[in-house]
């Protein structure tokens, strides 16, 4: 989730309407942009983020707000864990060069130290790279972005937990104390499909104050206070309730938000939402707003996933999630009756992919998966959170419904592949990303399209006229309402031979038009 709400331009801020869903937020870009844990669950936690214990946050003492004092007591006590995160953007070409690298299996920043800055040399003076992913020549202006968020420390000695979207291009980051000092941070590991990132301030002989993540879920109606960096504006603290739990966005195949009414802007993007006792409850990420600024109903990744993910990215510098290798769809209340479940619950298997876990495991298209390891699986989406979090190898217990009965199958799981495996494994009908044709997408809230949320400024996409806000209606003549439904569409188009596909565009003020986006020719 990148820049979805506002531009900032000379003129300050500029409103861009009818964005229904604004990923954030927080990697914000500056005016010169082109176009604790020590009392977290498990003493394995408190080893990896222990630290100075007399650095950790207290609210020992602290009296219950009341109408004279507000929330200053509690905010004095954790506004110095709290951080301002700034990040030096890598130009356009030297990203995309990066993606090249890993097209093949390398990496570009793993080189020899000659060859690398060769490499990067070469790329930042030489913009774009042609259909096949090669560097052509072109000036490119060495000029590198800049974007802001937010972050907490998370132990005395300098471990800083923040959004993945703030630091996803990020060439350097610094972090800035609420004392106004800066230090240099480097990125240990990030999660894209939960947002979340880890970052180390190695500062010697400084100890930094720090917070704990709390070991309680929050309750629906429970105040909360949202700390961060909103618009560049560190150190600013709002307040508000959280508003409901569970909340699915479709920013990720693992959503699971807090919604707050605590106002976040903007740079608020992974800075801490707090419970009364001090304790972290949530990780700023999201925003849902009509206007591109607060209205508000944020969103933020609950403390139990936010310890999980920065644990095992502490550990490894990546998340290993479990992998069953299925397609699988939502069971209405009309398949329930049809099957004779007594009410919708569960996912069908419309799809087993060749030589995956599931296949031998004796899983089968029709299959109705009901339970992993005893517990019921609510939905689709409940099905895969369950499978991500068994470890690879494990052997789990699923409970299908096949025939009108049930049994249990033995299956072991595998691990989740990359996205470039994945993509080889569904085949080529079903490996178009939006992200190949320059844009982000979200579902629209009215299920009517998909919401154009970023656009790489460097793609045919922008050039075509679109924007973020814009929403895709059709492609190709066919609806979509998901992003899969736009990368299956676009792969019908590319498999048919078509040089280029119509898109049906609604514009952020309510025009409707049509767009002819060229597709790139493969390999």
């Amino acid at each position: 989730m990148s820049d979805k709400t506002l531009k900032l331009g000379k003129n300050g801020a500029r409103r861009i309407a009818g964005v229904a869903l604004a990923a954030m937020l927080a990697a914000a870009p500056l005016a010169t942009t082109s176009p604790g844990f020590a009392e977290s669950s498990g003493g394995m936690l408190k080893a990896l983020f222990g630290g100075d214990k007399n650095k950790a946050v207290s609210v020992e003492g602290v009296k219950a707000p009341t109408l004279e004092s507000g929330f200053a007591d509690l905010v004095e006590r954790v506004m110095p864990a709290v951080v301002s995160i700034e990040v030096e953007l890598e130009p356009g070409a030297l990203h995309k060069g990066k993606r090249f690298f890993r097209r093949f299996g390398g990496d570009l920043d793993k080189l020899p130290p000659e060859l690398r800055r060769f490499f990067k040399d070469f790329l930042e003076r030489f913009g774009g790279l042609d259909r096949f992913g090669m560097p052509q020549p072109g000036p490119m202006p060495r000029f590198r972005g800049r974007a802001m968020g937010s972050g907490f420390f998370i132990s005395s000695d300098g471990y800083v937990v923040t959004n993945h979207h703030v630091i996803a291009r990020a060439a350097k980051i610094w972090v800035k104390t609420h004392d106004g000092k800066r230090y240099r941070a480097r990125l240990l590991g990030s999660d894209k499909k939960t947002d979340l990132a880890l970052l180390k301030v190695d500062a010697k002989g400084k100890s930094f104050h720090y917070v704990q993540f709390a070991e309680k879920e929050p309750r629906v109606g429970e105040w909360v206070i949202a700390v961060g960096n909103p618009f560049g504006f560190g150190g600013t603290v709002t307040a508000g309730i959280i508003s409901a739990k569970g909340r699915y966005i479709g920013a990720g195949p693992y959503d699971d938000f807090l919604q707050i009414d605590a106002a976040i802007n903007r740079g608020n993007s992974g800075g801490p939402t707090f419970n009364m006792k001090g304790r972290v409850v949530g990780v700023n990420t999201a925003i849902f707003s009509p206007t591109g600024g607060s209205v508000g109903i944020g969103f933020a990744i609950p403390a139990d996933v936010a310890k999980k993910i920065i644990t095992e990215l502490k550990e490894k510098g990546h998340v290993v999630r479990g992998w069953l290798g299925v397609h699988i769809q939502q069971v209405d209340k009309e398949m329930a009756e049809g099957l004779g479940l007594e009410e919708p619950y569960g996912a069908i298997v419309a799809k087993v992919m060749p030589d995956a876990p599931a296949e031998k495991g004796g899983i089968r298209v029709g299959d109705v998966i009901l339970e992993v390891n005893g517990k019921k699986v609510k939905n689709p989406r409940h099905l895969a959170m369950m499978i991500a979090d068994i470890d690879p190898g494990q052997v789990a217990k699923i409970t299908i419904l096949r025939d009108g009965k049930r049994q249990t199958l033995e299956v072991k799981i595998g691990r989740m592949p990359s996205d470039d495996e994945m993509a080889r494994i569904s085949g080529a009908e079903e490996s178009v990303s939006p992200a190949e044709l320059g844009l982000s997408l979200k579902p629209a809230p009215d299920g009517e399209g998909v919401v154009i949320t970023h656009v790489d400024p460097a793609s045919r996409a922008a050039e075509k006229g679109l924007r973020p806000g814009d929403v895709i209606l059709e492609v190709a003549g066919v609806k979509v309402s998901s992003p899969a439904d736009f990368s299956r569409a676009i792969a019908k188009a590319r498999k048919k031979g078509r040089k280029a596909v119509l898109l049906l565009v609604r514009s952020a003020d309510g025009d409707q038009r049509f767009v002819a986006l060229p597709l790139k020719k493969r390999n």
